[in-house]
C-alpha cells in the first residue's frame, strides 16, 4: 500500500476566510444547491427575513420564501446561474417571517467549489 498526502492547511483556512466573509457581509447573501435548497443563509439575510439559518437551511428557496407570482422567474435565474448564466439587478420579493415582502435586488452567479 503506497499513500500520497497533500497539505492543504493553506486551503482550509482559506475556505475559512471566505465563509467567515460570507457570514459577516452587510448584504443578504444565500445559496441554493442544485435541487433548489437553501446551503447558504448569513447573518444579514436571517436579520432581514427573521428565519434563522436553522429554519432556512435545507428548504426550498422558492417554494418557501418566495411569493407565488415570482417563484417561476426566480426559479428560472437560479437554475440559468447553476448553467453559468450570471443574472444582474434582478428584483423580487422575499418573504418574511412576519409575512413582510422585502423587494430584493438579486446578482446570481454560479459559486465554484
Amino acid at each position: 500500500v503506497v499513500g500520497i498526502g497533500q497539505d492543504i492547511t493553506a486551503r482550509m483556512a482559506q475556505e475559512q476566510e471566505y465563509l467567515r466573509l460570507i457570514d459577516t457581509a452587510n448584504a443578504p447573501i444565500f445559496g441554493v444547491d442544485h435541487d433548489g435548497n437553501v446551503n447558504v443563509w448569513n447573518k444579514c439575510t436571517a436579520t432581514l427575513t427573521g428565519f434563522a439559518p436553522d429554519e432556512a437551511i435545507g428548504k426550498n428557496l422558492c417554494a418557501t420564501f418566495i411569493t407565488a407570482q415570482y417563484r417561476d422567474l426566480v426559479s428560472d435565474v437560479l437554475t440559468n446561474a447553476m448553467r453559468g448564466v450570471e443574472t444582474a439587478n434582478f428584483e423580487f420579493p422575499l418573504a418574511t417571517k412576519a409575512g413582510v415582502r422585502l423587494q430584493i435586488l438579486l446578482n446570481a452567479t454560479t459559486r465554484r467549489d
